[in-house]
């Protein structure tokens, strides 16, 4: 029962940050990333904390090695693309990285034979994420004092 509420969340989380808002006389939606995204310094690496929390409920989830590699690839796209400005905020509007994820998380949880991942991995993963979260957080930074040193 806590799964499916667990899942639940996520894919509400991964509609709002992902596809909530239609863009009117298109079928095209945007979510909150790319909006948040918008924030100098500080939006991207927001968001990046927020898609970390999905693949930490996928861990506690007991998802497999390749689908919890698979969902840290998308949110190291959308982080490294993300921190350049205006072009990150349109490529995170199209990449849509949590509701990849939910996807990935959704077909593992529907697979009653796919293999958690031991312990270890998850360690390893834990500490790539956090990686990101830095890498990302000091990318941000540093881009912004280049542009305001460039004034």
């Amino acid at each position: 029962m806590r799964d499916r509420s667990q899942l639940e969340f996520i894919k509400r989380l991964a509609y709002y940050l992902d596809s909530a808002i239609p863009i009117p006389g298109t079928k095209m939606r945007i979510g909150l990333d790319p909006i948040i995204g918008l924030i100098p310094g500080v939006g991207d690496a927001v968001t990046s904390l927020i898609s970390t929390y999905i693949v930490l409920t996928a861990m506690q989830l007991k998802v497999s090695r390749w689908t919890l590699v698979r969902m840290v690839f998308n949110i190291v796209i959308e982080s490294v693309v993300g921190i350049i400005p205006i072009v990150g905020d349109f490529f995170d509007a199209y990449w849509k990285s949590n509701e990849r994820n939910r996807i990935l998380l959704e077909k593992n949880m529907a697979n009653p034979a796919a293999k958690s991942a031991d312990m270890l991995f998850i360690i390893f993963t834990v500490l790539v994420l956090i990686a990101i979260l830095i890498g990302t957080g000091w990318a941000a930074i540093a881009l912004v004092q280049w542009i305001v040193s460039q004034f």
